[in-house]
């Protein structure tokens, strides 16, 4: 499987098409600069190796 970059750009663009959300031009570049922290951080919660033995816990208590 061959990786690809992730356009949020386009991924902004193509969820306000599906969603028939009117994005205004004034606020295109902030929605887009907060996918892309939105990005980075899941990136770091993706990239924690979780080792074969864990279990998942079916009740979260905190």
């Amino acid at each position: 499987m061959e990786s690809q970059e992730f356009d949020v750009g386009g991924y902004v663009e193509q969820m306000a098409l599906l969603l028939d959300l009117q994005l205004r031009d004034e606020y295109r570049d902030g929605v887009v600069a907060n996918f892309e922290r939105i990005k980075a951080i899941a990136y770091l919660v993706n990239s924690f190796p979780i080792p074969e033995e864990v279990e998942v816990a079916p009740v979260f208590e905190p």
